[in-house]
């Protein structure tokens, strides 16, 4: 390959039209453009877009197209997308379908981000594929059954990168799968999300600090490996510390997709705070300023992610890192690769979320000025992208 590639994300953000599917194509795209790159965003996944004023799928493509064109006209990127409508329309928007067939034709390496799109052959056609799974535990446990689908997605690539860090270390109960993965996480654009101070009030008391998450409550699904049953859910590991405001003497601020009125009174008589996430969970900038007007981020991972010490480290909690705010997230066995206890804190009891408010409660200062350190370190763009474009090459 040569030393500027022609790259092609294929992806799902038009799709699923949430201001987090869009940061992370972004930061990808921008990444990599820094780089040098001539790169493309292409959504071609042959399914009907969500679209959120109706609250379900629909054929009619045009919300998903104007969501695309305003993500990436905001970065620059106003002529480098290209969507194709399901069958059988079959309609391709944003380049002609001269352009979209010569792009493959073209391309050095694809990389299908999040494993959103089942390979066409025009997309077999790249000489490069690259699976990029963001979401670890359910495909490789498929693959390992010989899940038909899992395993023909997969094999349809040449290149696999996993979120997944802690990948066949002995404590990970990820089987190794039929692939060789290379691990990877998340790149984040670091002036996108520069260090800030909280504006927000703080409740009654002004020194509390106003720890925040942005999440759905419940997502359905589940996979089962080695007699266990693993689910997608967040819900439950939430309700493991379902006492936390009432131990700390303070709210917590959780900003809720997909929560119904007991959940949301479940949690508000525990003392949480909870915020409708639909405001800023859409829409690129209210997202980013959600997280700026936090102090810090207080989450935790799905059971898969969890459970199985996979490693996987969220993208919006290497936004919050960025921004200069400190992050307790659960365990997931991101230590073997991120440096914890200044900035960034990971837990798998109430004691130690505690030690890690008071810690941050502290000396703030220090431990806002390190979390951007990590962000900076381990998180740029630049430098995790040059690690992935020089995977694409082995």
């Amino acid at each position: 390959m040569t030393e500027h590639l022609r790259l092609i994300m294929l992806g799902a953000m038009g799709g699923i039209p949430f201001a987090g599917m869009a940061w992370e194509a972004l930061h990808y795209l921008e990444g990599l453009r820094r780089l040098g790159h001539d790169v493309f965003y292409v959504e071609d996944t042959n399914a009907w877009p969500y679209d959120p004023a109706l609250d379900s799928s629909s054929p009619d493509c045009a919300h998903a197209l104007d969501y695309i064109a305003r993500v990436m006209a905001w970065a620059g990127l106003a002529d480098r997308w290209a969507y194709r409508a399901a069958e059988p329309d079959g309609s391709i928007y944003g380049l002609s379908e001269a352009d979209f067939q010569q792009l493959f034709n073209d391309a050095d390496a694809l990389i299908n981000w999040g494993g959103s799109t089942i390979l066409r052959d025009e997309h077999r056609r790249v000489p490069v594929r690259a699976f990029l799974e963001t979401d670890p535990g359910g495909g490789e446990i498929l693959a390992a059954k010989g899940d038909p689908a899992a395993i023909a997605l997969l094999t349809a690539h040449t290149h696999f990168f996993s979120w997944a860090e802690n990948l066949g270390t002995p404590d990970c109960r990820l089987p190794p799968g039929l692939v060789a993965y290379q691990t990877t996480h998340m790149p984040v654009v670091l002036d996108w999300f520069p260090p800030t101070e909280s504006h927000s009030p703080r409740g009654d008391n002004p020194g509390w600090l106003r720890f925040t998450t942005v999440a759905n409550w419940y997502q359905p699904g589940e996979v089962e490996w080695q007699g266990e049953v693993y689910t997608w859910s967040k819900h439950n590991p939430f309700l493991r510390y379902i006492d936390l405001p009432r131990c700390l003497g303070q709210p917590v601020e959780l900003a809720l997709g997909s929560a119904d009125d007991a959940a949301v009174e479940l949690l508000a008589s525990h003392g949480w705070r909870v915020v409708d996430a639909a405001p800023f969970g859409k829409d690129l900038l209210p997202f980013r300023e959600y997280i700026f007007d936090s102090d810090g981020e207080f989450t935790v991972a799905k059971d898969v992610y969890g459970r199985l010490r996979t490693g996987w480290f969220s993208d919006r909690s290497a936004y919050y890192l960025a921004a200069g705010k400190p992050v307790i997230t659960q365990d997931t066995g991101i230590g073997r690769f991120l440096p914890t206890g200044e900035g960034l804190f990971t837990f798998n009891t109430m004691d130690e979320i505690l030690d890690a408010f008071e810690r941050i409660h502290s000396d703030y200062a220090h431990h806002s000025k390190a979390a951007r350190g990590i962000a900076e370190e381990h998180f740029r763009a630049e430098t995790v992208l040059a690690k992935f474009v020089e995977g694409l090459k082995t």
